[in-house]
């Protein structure tokens, strides 16, 4: 059983009955030794499988799991406690629901359920949920449940809080009365039925003598403390995990559940698995040098018996259109070496960044599937948009009609629809057409729904392509409907990226065969509605295009394909070769998270689990300038770049920067300065033709990367620079009030590095 395990590993499966706190790097083989630990202490009749319980994250991995240990020594697992909070705590209820104050048959919401819940409960009670969002109010509750407290042990400071604690009070009750418990719920429940019963408590602390946990770093301040209940009678705690790989602080996870942990029980008993049958001594050494910028840090350091391996390539391009094809040619090259598609991962810090990713696979003819997501026209938000843009083009589209007639929510209800659809249906006419015929109130509101889309055409007529988009997903409502949405942030940064798409679709078309600067010209200058592109309207064809890109080119189940994902997806996954794209400062690390030590430590953990994702080719790209949101942006080179030593890095591109001959699009490039120029792109700052042009205002000229100087806010580094003359503007890192945007002809910088 334990032949082929390394030293560390065999310390760790064989300890004596103890508390212990294993520091299992990444590829360090954790789930190995967790699950031959179970097995040790089975076989070596330390306990029976009945005084075993072993709790992970995913079902997926409770399922690996049991089947590991039952491969390892035949017993039956039907026997052991083995699966995630949320499943356990429900088996535990199930067997006590009476003590729980449920009834057995007691029914679980998922997540979608109980915003439903809520919703019905604000409408019966009258809330406003303008000012109480569904969504708020179901983060505040389950954010409450999470730290273990009901309505009352909520502080009200004020009357805003009040009133969602009220509402917490009313969803208690609701819920109690219909008999059915959200997922936060079944651990707050689990935990008061052992804190208050003390007989269940004594019997479950009898029973299990040894306690396992996997991924300790993802555990929340509730589940800890029920993890240390059901050890209060002498239990003892296996926790493994990786302070380092702590990448969900949005979920509530605690980090610093690790280091409780150690104070707590472990207490000296620390096992570091630090060799790793994963990746190449290049790759480990950087996320070592990396995550050692890091404090607080538990410590381990990573290697590997395997070699040094290649040097991590990192190619620096103009923009990130080309940052795209090199990518995609990149990959095609990988793939003639005959690497699988399915081992070639790309991984970005934003969700936003895919599309100009897909769109360059999709040109190339390059299969691929986004792991853990949707493509980016196959997202809830961009549909939405399309849908509105569609119905501008068509107002007989009864698909996009029924996708955005009452969303954003404009009190349309499934009663007002019936009455449309009849309408519809008896006169043989679209439901648009048939809104005329619905009386009273609901024809009133669906009349009023038809008239916004008819001022969206008439104030979109004369506007090119991009500046269209951009005044449909304001004006409709989505922008400001997912504003409300403290999660929405990424479907704002998505619709936002849609009017990048559009400025790149009008650069990309052949527009019947004119050259880039006529086609430019005539998109800026002509009517979106009218024909232009192949015989159709810009809109229609960018609709074309939308739904083309949307089609085929998704890979089939089972079909050997490149993997695209944000960082957050690929934690627990490992493939041959990883890129991992626009390291740039602002985007990883995030611009939200750079002006506090701990968000910007997060970022450097999400940075290491990228790294060792790679097992033999590990390449990092970016961007001089890149569009996002509809907008150009320029970056300076992630502070991460600088945090690994040099050695590690084979630079593709020379690192002081591309010349000043590089051009910056292969195809169209004229036309897109043109169309910028011409201020088609909406607030797009003029194009710089190299990492050392800038923008001129009297006697000094400002590049990014130039270090500043504020009479006020002391030294800083520029990082992006927009407009000209007069209105330019340059983004500043300060080194001691972090990013301020200042007004160049007024700000009175001084240069103080060239």
């Amino acid at each position: 059983m334990i032949d082929k395990l390394n030293e560390p590993q065999r310390d760790a499966v064989t300890l004596p009955a103890q508390h212990a706190l294993v520091l299992a790097g990444a590829g360090s083989g954790k789930t190995r030794v967790l699950t031959t630990r179970m097995a040790w202490l089975i076989q070596t009749g330390q306990v029976s499988p009945l005084g075993i319980l072993a709790v992970t994250f995913t079902n997926k991995a409770a399922r690996e799991m049991v089947g590991r240990v039952s491969a390892i020594m035949p017993i039956d697992t039907r026997g052991l406690w083995i699966g995630t909070f949320h499943g356990l705590c429900n088996r535990m209820l199930r067997a006590h629901h009476r003590d729980a104050g449920l009834p057995q048959a007691f029914q679980i919401l998922d997540t979608a359920d109980q915003l439903a819940a809520i919703k019905r409960l604000l409408k019966a009670n009258g809330v406003d949920d303008d000012k109480y969002p569904p969504r708020d109010v179901q983060r505040f509750i389950n954010g409450a449940k999470e730290d273990g407290q009901r309505p009352g042990d909520v502080e009200a400071y004020d009357s805003f809080r009040r009133r969602l604690i009220e509402i917490y009070t009313l969803y208690e009750a609701q819920c109690q009365r219909e008999g059915v418990v959200d997922f936060p719920e079944l651990l707050l429940r689990a935990y008061e039925l052992l804190s208050r019963h003390a007989p269940i408590r004594e019997h479950y602390q009898r029973r299990f003598k040894h306690i396992l946990v996997d991924e300790f770093q993802d555990t929340n301040t509730l589940q800890y403390k029920w993890l240390k209940l059901l050890a209060g009678g002498g239990a003892h705690l296996f926790a493994v995990g990786d302070d380092d790989q702590s990448i969900y602080a949005f979920r509530g996870a605690n980090v610093g559940n690790m280091a409780d942990f150690e104070r707590d029980y472990a207490q000296g008993t620390v096992i570091r698995l630090e060799q790793n049958y994963r990746s190449f001594g290049h790759i480990l050494d950087s996320a070592n040098a990396l995550i050692s910028h890091n404090t607080g840090r538990l410590g381990k350091n990573l290697w590997t018996e395997q070699g040094e391996g290649e040097q991590i390539r990192v190619v620096e391009q103009p923009t990130d259109l080309l940052e795209a094809q090199w990518l995609v040619e990149e990959v095609r090259g990988l793939i003639s070496d005959g690497r699988d598609r399915s081992q070639i991962a790309i991984l970005y810090r934003s969700n936003a960044q895919s599309r100009v990713i897909e769109h360059a696979l999709f040109s190339a003819g390059v299969p691929y599937k986004v792991y853990g997501g949707l493509r980016f026209f196959e997202r809830q938000e961009i549909k939405h948009a399309l849908a509105y843009l569609r119905l501008m083009a068509n107002l007989d589209d009864d698909t996009s009609w029924m996708r955005v007639v009452n969303f954003p929510p404009r009190g349309i209800g499934a009663r007002t629809l019936e009455l449309l659809g009849d309408q519809a249906k008896a006169y043989d006419t679209s439901l648009s057409a048939a809104v005329a015929r619905v009386p009273g109130k609901a024809g009133s509101n669906l009349a009023q729904f038809s008239l916004l889309i008819q001022r969206l055409v008439d104030e979109t007529r004369s506007l090119p392509l991009p500046e269209l988009v951009e005044h449909v997903i304001e004006h409709s409502g989505l922008i400001a409907h997912y504003e409300l949405d403290r999660e929405g942030a990424d479907r704002i940064e998505n619709l936002r990226e849609l009017i990048t798409a559009a400025a790149a679709f009008v650069v990309e078309s052949d527009m019947g065969g004119l050259p880039a600067g006529e086609i430019v010209q005539k998109a800026g200058l002509e009517d979106p509605m009218q024909e232009g592109f192949d015989g159709l309207s810009p809109l229609m064809a960018f609709l074309s295009h939308a739904a083309l890109e949307a089609g085929d080119n998704q890979a089939q189940a089972g079909q050997d394909a490149v993997q695209l994902m944000t960082v957050h997806a690929a934690k627990g996954l490992e493939f041959d070769a990883v890129f991992i794209t626009g390291i740039e400062e602002g985007l990883f690390p995030h611009e939200n998270s750079i002006l506090e030590q701990a968000g910007l430590e997060e970022e450097r953990r999400l940075m290491y689990v990228a790294i060792t994702r790679a097992r033999e080719r590990l390449y990092f790209s970016l961007a001089q300038s890149r569009m996002l949101h509809g907008q150009t942006r320029y970056a300076m080179r992630s502070r991460f770049l600088s945090e690994i030593p040099e050695e590690h890095l084979k630079w593709l591109t020379p690192k002081q920067g591309l010349s000043d001959s590089e051009p910056r699009w292969k195809s169209g490039g004229s036309g897109f300065d043109a169309y910028a120029r011409q201020g088609n792109v909406a607030r797009a700052p003029a194009i710089v033709r190299s990492s050392t042009s800038g923008v001129t205002v009297g006697s000094q000229q400002f590049r990014v990367g130039q270090g500043v100087k504020h009479a006020r806010f002391g030294e800083g580094t520029i990082f992006g620079l927009s407009g000209s003359g007069l209105d330019a503007q340059a983004q500043i890192q300060f080194r001691d009030v972090g990013t301020k945007t200042l007004a160049l002809g007024v700000a009175k910088l001084e240069i103080i590095q060239s």
